[in-house]
């Protein structure tokens, strides 16, 4: 049976979704690839959250204050053989890092050429954050897609990096006003 937990953010409303006692899905509202079996936030159960949801948020919170840089919530994460190899990959991205899709094609014994479908697959990573598929960029330095939008994921990687050491386009974005 699936749980699903609504939170705030400083990015927005998430979505935390649960399977027995691992966490499946961390979402954006609205976001690209959205579930589409998942709840509308309005008639969501007020009923306590599962103790893997509740541990979700906690870290997650923690995540947004600054004072978490790694997570150890059970996950349950469904896709090809192919997204695992590459989510398995992205949890190797030290925080506060970056990777290049080509980076991540060649650690996965792929060919360069192979960067758009590690992307593919990337963009389709159901828990982000917690699998941080926004430490990952153009091999260059650019931002690029996100299934949150690339408003947000220029605001995760200034949380988990000096300003200094920002890919080039992040001065580019406002992320004042992201919500």
């Amino acid at each position: 049976m699936k749980h699903y937990l609504s939170i705030p953010s400083p990015l927005g409303t998430m979505l935390l979704r649960a399977e027995d006692d691992a966490l499946t899905g961390v979402y954006f509202v609205g976001q690209k690839y959205f579930p589409l079996d998942a709840p509308n936030a309005a008639n969501m159960a007020v009923a306590a959250p599962s103790r893997v949801l509740a541990e979700s948020a906690e870290q997650l919170a923690e995540y947004f204050a600054g004072e978490r840089q790694r997570f150890t919530v059970r996950l349950q994460m469904a896709g090809s053989t192919f997204q695992r190899r590459v989510w398995s990959e992205l949890v190797k991205i030290p925080f506060g890092e970056i990777a290049s899709y080509g980076q991540l094609a060649l650690r996965l014994g792929l060919a360069a050429g192979s960067a758009r479908a590690v992307g593919a697959a990337n963009g389709r990573n159901p828990v982000s954050i917690i699998v941080p598929c926004h430490r990952v960029i153009s091999s260059a330095g650019e931002l690029t897609g996100y299934a949150g939008g690339l408003e947000r994921k220029a605001a995760l990687l200034t949380l988990e990096r000096p300003a200094a050491a920002q890919p080039r386009q992040l001065e580019l974005l406002d992320t004042e006003g992201v919500r």
